[in-house]
């Protein structure tokens, strides 16, 4: 049912390759901050008039919403508008990461496509079904051609369900996801599939051929085990890797036991990569209830990269390995202690486009 788009010469990009725009959507779901949602709007135009300044962001608005109303906030982080593009598409929630278009370039005929899996609220919230529809609007303002993958499960032909914090690539060859996620019986999100199945597809989508296959994903992560919180590739043969170093904490025996996996997988052509680690803040919770607070939710762009920080002594360490390693970006602190109520940061709540 599915072309093989890796024979035809399409793969998914790394998120350090050239981009040609991020997008963005704006906050309007209160529910997702509770008590705190008022300082959300201004964290999200903050972020928007960072990247603004250095490269184009399309920035997705409610149908009825008076544009000048979000200029003059823009204005206040003095973004410059002329690379915003706004767009009217209705949303349920901010995090474009899992429900936007997942981006395929081919070098040979310099073209681009994306893929629109099902997006399903991560098998967890009812209220998600705008969001679904995001990638068909966005068909049409952008004419850029979709594809609709669809698998057979006993003699029936469904939608893939998959959301972009749910896989990290390196563009040549290598894949990162989490078996929480993705094969746990909680939050399933495509019964019948197992992890072969899942390879087979992603290597036709994808132009993927090497899985590395993590346990579990951090405590707090209401997505049950996305990837962009705990491992994320920073070059070819380099991945960003988050580790607990306080024994007692919950997340020390799931980080240990992906540094372990990522120690010992090996690239597309059989060598190790390296293995940088990022210290975790400590836990932060809102009425009781644990967040995903963590510094891989980063985000690479065209000169810039927005790290989230947390007001937590280890913000310093984790900018101060960011700037070893990214000698050519400018690494960009965004404190997302409130941002991240609503169990998400900045990955979370963007989605580059490439430069083809």
């Amino acid at each position: 049912m599915n072309k093989n788009l890796s024979n035809l010469g399409y793969r998914m990009p790394a998120e350090w390759e050239k981009q040609e725009s991020i997008w963005i959507t704006w906050p309007y779901n209160k529910k997702d901050w509770p008590d705190l949602f008022e300082s959300i709007p201004k964290k999200v135009a903050e972020i928007v008039s960072i990247i603004s300044k250095t490269q184009k962001v399309n920035l997705i608005i409610k149908l009825n919403e008076k544009e000048n109303k979000i200029i003059r906030i823009l204005k206040f982080f003095s973004a410059k508008l002329r690379n915003i593009r706004f767009l009217k598409i209705q949303t349920d929630r901010i995090w474009i990461r899992d429900f936007g278009p997942i981006y395929l370039v081919n070098n040979r005929t310099k073209s681009k496509i994306f893929i629109n899996f099902k997006f399903n609220g991560w098998s967890k919230y009812k209220n998600f079904k705008k969001d679904n529809k995001v990638n068909l609007v966005i068909h049409k303002k952008t004419q850029i051609r979709k594809i609709e993958p669809r698998i057979k499960i006993k003699n029936r032909y469904k939608k893939i369900i998959l959301e972009g914090g749910a896989i990290d690539v390196n563009g040549k060859g290598s894949i990162i996801l989490t078996k929480e996620c993705l094969l746990s019986k909680i939050q399933l999100r495509n019964p019948g599939i197992n992890k072969l199945t899942y390879e087979k597809v992603l290597s036709k989508l994808l132009n993927v051929n090497n899985f590395i296959w993590l346990n579990k994903g951090i405590v707090g992560d209401d997505t049950h085990g996305h990837v962009d919180d705990i491992s994320r590739f920073v070059s070819e043969n380099t991945i960003m890797t988050a580790i607990e170093n306080n024994k007692k904490d919950e997340n020390y025996q799931i980080l240990k036991k992906n540094f372990r996996i990522l120690k010992s997988a090996k690239n597309s052509n059989g060598k190790k990569f390296r293995i940088i680690k990022i210290p975790m803040p400590k836990p932060i919770s809102f009425d009781k209830v644990r967040v995903p607070a963590s510094y891989m939710n980063f985000l690479i762009c065209n000169k810039i990269v927005l790290l989230p920080i947390f007001n937590d002594e280890c913000d310093l360490k984790a900018i101060k390995i960011f700037k070893k390693f990214f000698k050519n970006k400018k690494i960009v602190g965004i404190d997302c202690s409130k941002l991240i109520w609503g169990f998400g940061a900045i990955h979370c709540m963007t989605q580059q486009e490439p430069k083809v």
